[in-house]
């Protein structure tokens, strides 16, 4: 149950109370105050959330109360009797008005909603939740609730050479990122299918990166860049290997989700930098035990702060949680909990909701039946 959801249905009793609050006051007061005024507030706070006909049977309710009130202190007249009642009337008519157009916006909210919603997936589809014998699971957490895709990136893909996945952030926000996240994602699609090897694949992103540059000038040409974290598994899921192009280190988990930061040898600039020149792409590669996870991220994950400006610490915070979640149940988390376990973490440390965009990603070997019965598992092998 949503908390908006019970926030309406607390709502839909406002009316009433202030129908009954104000009729409280009249026989309390008497003489002393009018609640006319406050009458006439109940009609409108009914707008937002309630019918048009019980709109109009509040109006009605507030009118037969202000008359009963009027009547009893011998002060109905032309004046605040039967000139209330007009404006009641109004104002009842005024809410009725404001409940349509309320739902109009709505309507074309939810529109532009829904649109967004198939951009969203035309754009960033959800991955597979397996791939080439991976258990996969994405998560894209925008930090504007009102756009569900921005310029971070993921994409997991089945190719002839092995799972390879991509997970990068662009630079600027808008429709130019959008632009840039699509020539991004296409580029990957095609060289990941057709390129031998990781660093050719991170070539073919480089000239799609400059040509789309070129094509939207400006700042784009000049500044433009994606941060990429490039991935691919052996065909028997043994070994992963990893180009990391100014990208935020992936944690590598083992069965017991304990996590090692795989933290690049030499570091390399972002995607897309022209003026740095032509930049090597070294791939490092890594042993991937049965029951391990790859777990990607972008910055809006490690640039999260608390209120005293502490980042947050994902290597740190995952293992308590995954450790906790082991001992509780006897199993380890499956890649859909590991990424929920992340991202309230993340909103429970910023203390509200996120400060940037966040791309998730999470890539497990199937882990073999004994360790899944086993409570401790062998640390991972570099």
């Amino acid at each position: 149950m949503s908390q908006v959801w019970v926030w309406r249905r607390i709502y839909r009793w406002v009316p009433a109370g202030v129908l009954v609050l104000a009729v409280g006051l009249d026989l309390l007061a008497r003489h002393w105050v009018s609640t006319a005024p406050l009458l006439a507030v109940a009609p409108v706070v009914a707008a937002p959330v309630l019918e048009p006909p019980t709109i109009i049977a509040v109006g009605v309710a507030a009118m037969a109360a202000q008359a009963g009130l009027a009547y009893s202190n011998g002060t109905f007249g032309p004046q605040s009797g039967i000139g209330t009642q007009l404006t009641l009337v109004a104002i009842t008519a005024l809410a009725v008005g404001l409940n349509r157009t309320l739902r109009s916006h709505h309507a074309s909210a939810d529109k532009a909603r829904h649109a967004a919603q198939v951009a969203q997936q035309a754009v960033l589809p959800t991955p597979p939740e397996r791939t080439g014998g991976l258990q996969v699971a994405a998560r894209y957490v925008p930090a504007d609730e009102t756009a569900l895709i921005g310029g971070d990136l993921y994409v997991v893909q089945e190719t002839p050479y092995g799972v390879r996945a991509m997970i990068g952030d662009v630079r600027g926000k808008g429709l130019s990122a959008i632009a840039v996240v699509s020539a991004d994602i296409g580029a990957f699609r095609y060289a990941a299918d057709h390129c031998a090897d990781l660093p050719t694949v991170v070539e073919t992103l480089e000239e799609t990166l400059v040509r789309e540059g070129e094509r939207q000038g400006g700042l784009e040409q000049a500044e433009g860049f994606t941060t990429a974290l490039l991935v691919e598994f052996s065909p028997d899921l043994e070994q992963v290997r990893l180009v990391n192009r100014g990208h935020p280190a992936p944690l590598l988990l083992d069965p017991a989700g304990r996590a090692r930061v795989l933290e690049p040898a030499r570091e390399a600039p972002p995607l897309g930098i022209t003026t740095l020149g032509s930049w090597a792409s070294p791939v490092e590669t890594y042993d991937l035990p049965p029951g391990g996870t790859l777990l990607c991220f972008t910055d809006g994950v490690t640039e999260a702060r608390d209120r005293s400006g502490t980042f947050y610490q994902p290597a740190e915070r995952i293992s308590q949680m995954l450790d906790a979640y082991r001992r509780n149940t006897g199993y380890p988390a499956e890649p859909p909990t590991v990424l929920d376990f992340l991202v309230t973490d993340v909103h429970r440390h910023s203390s509200g909701p996120a400060q940037d965009d966040q791309a998730l990603l999470a890539l497990t070997r199937p882990a073999r039946r004994s360790d899944l019965l086993t409570p401790g598992a062998s640390p991972l092998a570099s």
